[in-house]
């Protein structure tokens, strides 16, 4: 036994290591990149084929045998008609890696706080008056294809614009406004909805048309529902919600900033605004948490609050 386990070891090399591990890392970014789509229900059906497939060779079933495989030469170009959208979402990733965004010039900064100010301007208009809304805020994947949907615009971005389409009148206010850098590229596009089953049934129109957007693009998107007047913000498929100006203000620059505050070869990224975050702008992973500890302090203050009238209200009748 021992000979055997020092035969094995003699046979693993460092670069086998490597291998095994660089190849259980695109299995678990495969996995994660179908995880809660459609194509999870694709992936067992080939599976179950698979299998079946096996046991006709173990059993020695040639009719069988020879009918999958000749149904599996046109599965192959079958499934890259099926997995088209998983396909193009993992071509799209893979893109982004090579992203030189950090080399962009300060005025890039500038652009994204600019950018981040309006939006979060005109959300906060949106919801004080209840009217819905989608803005959609493109980054380094192109958005021409959903553009094309609307109407062009081409016009420079300001709330009061931002505003005035989205007037419940107006015949743009049901679609989608892309914005490219400072510029409302089209307002009224129609966006992808949703293709992940988790959670999309509890959200409307508006936000499953968010989700499916940053789903196929690295777009952000901000959302103002109409029923309950909550401003959300959607990015990579994960939403946050219920944001006010400020709060939406600092995750709007935290995401379009390209530089992100980090240390670049030609120095330190452009700061960032300072505020209760210490000058750093929170990320999206962690900014619900921050929303939630909020709102339950301030429930907490509220019922303390509700908890004091009473003695107090007894203490001046004595």
């Amino acid at each position: 036994m021992a000979q055997l386990l020092q035969s094995i070891l003699d046979q693993v090399r460092p670069t086998t290591l490597i291998d095994i591990g660089i190849t259980a890392l695109l299995i678990y970014w495969l996995f994660s990149l179908i995880r809660g789509t459609r194509a999870v229900r694709l992936v067992i059906g080939v599976s179950v084929l698979f299998l079946v497939y096996a046991a006709a060779q173990a059993l020695g079933l040639r009719l069988l045998s020879q009918i999958l495989q000749t149904g599996a030469v046109v599965g192959v170009f079958a499934l890259v008609v099926v997995f088209q959208p998983e396909l193009r979402r993992a071509l799209e990733r893979i893109g982004r890696v090579g992203s030189l965004a950090w080399l962009l010039s300060p005025a890039a900064q500038r652009e994204a706080e600019h950018v981040a100010a309006e939006v979060a301007r005109a959300a906060a208009l949106l919801s004080a008056e209840g009217h819905g809304a989608l803005i959609v805020l493109e980054r380094e994947t192109g958005l021409e294809e959903i553009a094309e949907t609307g109407v062009m615009i081409h016009g420079d971005l300001s709330a009061d614009l931002l505003v005035t389409i989205f007037m419940p009148r107006s015949a743009l206010h049901d679609g989608a406004v892309l914005i490219r850098g400072s510029t409302i590229l089209a307002a009224g596009a129609l966006l992808p909805l949703a293709e992940t089953t988790v959670h999309t049934e509890r959200f409307g129109t508006r936000h499953r048309a968010a989700l499916g957007i940053t789903e196929q693009t690295d777009a952000v998107v901000v959302v103002i529902s109409e029923e309950n007047r909550q401003v959300s913000l959607v990015e990579r498929a994960r939403i946050v919600r219920n944001l006010n100006e400020v709060q939406l203000g600092r995750a709007l620059i935290a995401l379009l900033n390209p530089a992100g505050g980090r240390r670049t070869p030609f120095g330190r990224g452009p700061d960032r605004p300072e505020g209760p975050t210490g000058g750093r702008a929170p990320r999206l992973s962690n900014l619900g948490g921050m929303v939630a500890r909020r709102r339950a302090r301030a429930d907490r203050s509220r019922t303390e609050d509700d908890s004091a009238a009473p003695a107090a209200s007894v203490r001046t009748t004595h």
